[in-house]
């Protein structure tokens, strides 16, 4: 999915969870107010906090968990997560598969954009070939290379006409794959997927970047739009499933301090704090966890480390590896993140695991030492460089990077400078290559592991940023495509995975678990196995 703010960037179906029973009416808010005399609960207005600005509203071009929960409430796709976690038609009222699971046939409902317009298939042929024509530069145009020829356009070595994408009509799309892909309409149900008002996207490049300007199809359209302010969604009387919305109005404020944002919540100022926008205070987990109003729920994510291969030392595989067993992760889960967060062996979550043992021990420090001394040796020197560890703003990013830092030089005498940045600005370096260690992480847009290992696949793949590429891996991922025993291709997963951990341009440090504290008058927000948020159910009560 998408890079995450908190752990980092879809569904994992048997873990979907809809809030609508946390608390009840007749206890006290878990901001300390009673339900009754909560202001929000006069009105269908939800209050959130987003802890940065959005990059984008444009499905084609975001690929981070803020945006995409943005994005979520003001579009809709072809197929979308229900309340009960799994996948149903949406703006698709039909959809037919051909035997042999290459050819996908949607049939439309009559559907209107927000400013009235009529929704076409020729809508969504656009957007998905817009996400995929090379000047677009959409970081995840490789959700799309499940359909027939999309790689090849990306890479400019077809036309896009030649794409598995047609609009036989205004009411139906037909889509043809390279191979058949099990999980094919839970991508449709992912944000890359959604449609975008061609005549509007045509007429005006920053269409997404104003209230506005801003069309959609989902349960919720802009109002308001005060960049690193404020925002403001309401219900879209255009929307095709309108009477199941109930909210009027989300309210979003934009402050970047997690304490700043309990204390909101405190005061009744907001009804939700935590994930999966922001985060938890950790110095606050402990009694929040004690007091029972803390929710905490696993998500199919790993946050990890990234190394840029292509700058010294971290260009060899020895003093790579040597980084990544000086870390205690388990110490790290027990006194900073302390949300029953696994310590991580391997990229892929256990939901989804491939080798649940992992691939090296945690705090492997006697191997590291050798390793670095090795691979000092095969480059050369006898002092490492200067090494700097890049994360994005974040009271619990700088906990685990301090905490590393330590690490790093309690084990391996190595002097680490940290430096954090803003988000925007944060990602912008790590696409650059203007770093050496930067903290990402990755939920899952869907569930299977392909989703973690194809980050890498490519050196210059939208959301890989190391700058690592091995032909090995990419030939074992290949091969996994046309695979269609499932134990077969679990084996050649695995196998690939072995070499990412063998190669390690990627540390994993834990598996991650979302937490937050909410007002229990508030019911019906959805939030999936794989950290996405819906807001078309919610309700105050």
């Amino acid at each position: 999915m998408k890079k995450n703010i908190f752990v980092l960037i879809s569904s994992i179906l048997v873990l979907g969870t809809a809030l609508a029973g946390c608390g009840s009416n007749d206890q006290t808010a878990s901001n300390g107010q009673s339900a009754e005399k909560s202001d929000s609960n006069k009105k269908q207005e939800l209050r959130l906090n987003l802890h940065s600005e959005p990059p984008t509203a444009d499905p084609g071009i975001a690929d981070d968990n803020i945006s995409g929960a943005v994005i979520r409430a003001v579009f809709d796709g072809l197929t979308r997560l229900g309340e009960d976690g799994k996948v149903h038609e949406s703006v698709a009222e039909k959809i037919d598969v051909s035997d042999d699971m290459l050819t996908y046939t949607f049939h439309l409902r009559d559907t209107k954009w927000s400013n009235g317009e009529a929704l076409t298939a020729k809508d969504f042929e656009f957007a998905w070939k817009r996400v995929l024509n090379p000047k677009t530069a959409s970081n995840y145009a490789y959700q799309l290379y499940y359909i027939k020829n999309a790689e090849q356009a990306n890479k400019g070595k077809a036309a896009l006409d030649t794409v598995g994408i047609k609009a036989l009509d205004d009411k139906t799309l037909q889509v043809t794959l390279e191979n058949p892909t099990p999980f094919f309409l839970e991508l449709t149900a992912f944000y890359t997927y959604y449609p975008v008002n061609q005549k509007l996207v045509t007429a005006n490049p920053k269409w997404a970047t104003d209230a506005k300007t801003h069309v959609g199809n989902g349960p919720f359209k802009f109002e308001t739009w005060e960049h690193k302010s404020k925002m403001v969604l309401v219900k879209n009387e255009n929307y095709w499933d309108k009477d199941a919305v109930k909210m009027e109005k989300i309210n979003f404020s934009m402050v970047d301090d997690e304490n700043t944002e309990l204390s909101m919540f405190d005061n009744g100022e907001i009804d939700w704090a935590g994930r999966p926008l922001s985060d938890i205070p950790t110095d606050a987990i402990p009694a929040l966890k004690d007091s029972g109003k803390m929710v905490t729920q696993p998500v199919a994510s790993t946050y990890w480390y990234k190394f840029n291969t292509e700058k010294p030392p971290f260009n060899n595989v020895k003093i790579r590896k040597a980084f990544a067993y000086a870390i205690d992760r388990q110490s790290i889960v027990d006194n900073i993140t302390m949300g029953n967060e696994l310590a991580a062996m391997g990229p892929v979550p256990p939901t989804m695991a491939l080798n649940p043992n992992g691939y090296f021990k945690d705090n492997d420090v006697e191997t590291a030492k050798k390793l670095l001394a090795e691979g000092m040796k095969e480059m050369g020197i006898t002092e490492l460089p200067p090494i700097s560890l890049t994360f994005n703003t974040s009271e619990k990013h700088k906990k685990i990077a301090e905490a590393i830092q330590d690490q790093w030089k309690k084990n391996l005498g190595v002097e680490v400078k940290l430096s954090n940045q803003e988000w925007k600005v944060y990602i912008d370096a790590l696409h650059q290559g203007n770093y050496q260690v930067g903290r990402m992480g990755w939920n899952a847009d869907f569930n299977d592991p392909i989703n973690f290992l194809e980050l890498f696949k490519d050196k210059k793949g939208g959301n890989n940023d190391t700058n690592w590429e091995s032909p090995k891996y990419q030939e074992l991922l290949n091969k996994s495509a046309m695979e269609t025993d499932p134990e077969k291709r679990k084996q050649l997963l695995s196998e690939a995975e072995q070499v990412i951990m063998d190669e390690m341009p990627v540390v994993p440090i834990y598996f991650t678990t979302y937490s937050w504290v909410k007002a229990d008058n508030v019911k019906g927000v959805v939030v999936d196995g794989l950290g996405f948020v819906d807001w078309k159910w919610a309700t105050i009560e």
